[in-house]
């Protein structure tokens, strides 16, 4: 019988070249499975993942969800960067988390530092609580009005602001801090000016399209007074470039006629009943306050012409919007007329002229 002995070369051979021979062979990619998973990362690469999550639910109707994210995915990165140096030894982990670590520190930087507390002047932080605060007006940005192009004046007992006829009113805007102002036309006694009241925002308004106009009226120091000062052609460009100021400040010199119309109505109107009456609707609103001057000052030199303007004015706001605080005159009959047009308010008549018109 013939048989082939194997001899110890080739079992050798075929021991020592078969495995590599197997790893040569090809795989395909459709049979390639995790048999075999790998154990659990270390304790500090799941940690850091909870930080991510927790930064990617925060809602973003949170106050400080910016900075809470920009806080969670930092520590997120931190702990990366630990895992990845001691327990992973990857190069390009600690890499990528390094970079992503730096943009949320700068972020987050950027982002504390717009929240930081502005400091406002203690003169100027009753304007501020009183005014602005109110509207949404952040500090920094009422901090750059308050910073530029405006200055804290002082005026004694008695000194005046403004006179008639003389003074031009394309040079400022002001609003009083301290003390009280009075006004008045050719020596008639108009109104009060209190803390925390613009000055001349009737002049601001009503000259925005008609320069080189002087003031209708007479405004002196009643008391020791302090006013916060704009130079008003630096103050138009820089309203022009916010929007959103620019819109503020229209609603407050608006508001602002409006309670001196009030006032003109009462003279005896203090500055706590004008702070009742600002939220209440009158009709006085739709009046300028140019026209008003200039009616006063077509009516009549005399007291009657004064006279009958005031008592014109008080009787149409009495139509719509009745103050409590507006004192109606024993000489003064009511009037029952639905609607009153502003040219016949403005218009002047003599006290025998006046009639009382009845609803049908």
């Amino acid at each position: 019988m013939n048989y082939t002995e194997s001899s110890p070369l080739t079992q050798s051979t075929a021991i020592g070249f078969t495995p590599e021979l197997e790893s040569i062979i090809p795989v395909p990619s459709n049979e390639t499975t995790c048999e075999n998973w790998r154990e659990i990362h270390h304790l500090v690469f799941h940690v850091a993942n909870i930080f991510f999550t927790i930064g990617l639910v925060i809602p973003t109707t949170l106050h400080l969800h910016m900075i809470l994210l920009r806080g969670m995915l930092a520590i997120g990165c931190t702990l990366y960067i630990v895992w990845a140096t001691l327990y992973r030894c990857a190069l390009d982990i600690m890499i990528w988390n390094s970079v992503f670590l730096g943009v949320n520190i700068l972020h987050l930087s950027y982002l504390l530092y717009k929240k930081r507390p502005v400091k406002i002047e203690k003169e100027l932080s009753g304007i501020y609580r009183r005014l602005f605060e109110p509207l949404r007006v952040p500090p920094d940005l009422f901090r750059r009005l308050t910073g530029q192009f405006c200055m804290i004046q002082t005026l004694k007992k008695g000194q005046t602001y403004a006179a008639e006829d003389k003074t031009s009113v394309d040079d400022r805007l002001s609003i009083l801090l301290k003390g009280k102002m009075k006004v008045s036309y050719r020596g008639h006694f108009l109104h009060n000016i209190y803390p925390c009241a613009f000055i001349d925002s009737p002049e601001f308004r009503s000259t925005q399209m008609h320069k080189g106009e002087k003031f209708q009226v007479t405004i002196i120091a009643d008391d020791n007074c302090r006013f916060l000062c704009w130079s008003r052609e630096r103050l138009t460009y820089f309203l022009e470039s916010e929007p959103f100021l620019y819109e503020i400040f229209r609603y407050l010199i608006g508001k602002d006629i409006t309670n001196k119309l009030y006032s003109l109505n009462d003279p005896t109107l203090n500055d706590k009943k004008a702070k009742k009456l600002e939220h209440q609707l009158s009709l006085c609103t739709q009046i300028s306050m140019l026209e008003m001057r200039n009616s006063i000052a077509s009516s009549s030199d005399s007291d009657d012409g004064l006279h009958q303007f005031l008592r014109g004015t008080a009787s149409m706001s009495s139509l719509h919007v009745p103050s409590p605080h507006q004192r109606g005159s024993a000489k003064m009959k009511p009037i029952e007329e639905g609607v009153e047009d502003d040219d016949e308010v403005f218009e002047p008549v003599s006290p025998n002229a006046l009639k009382v018109h009845q609803l049908p």
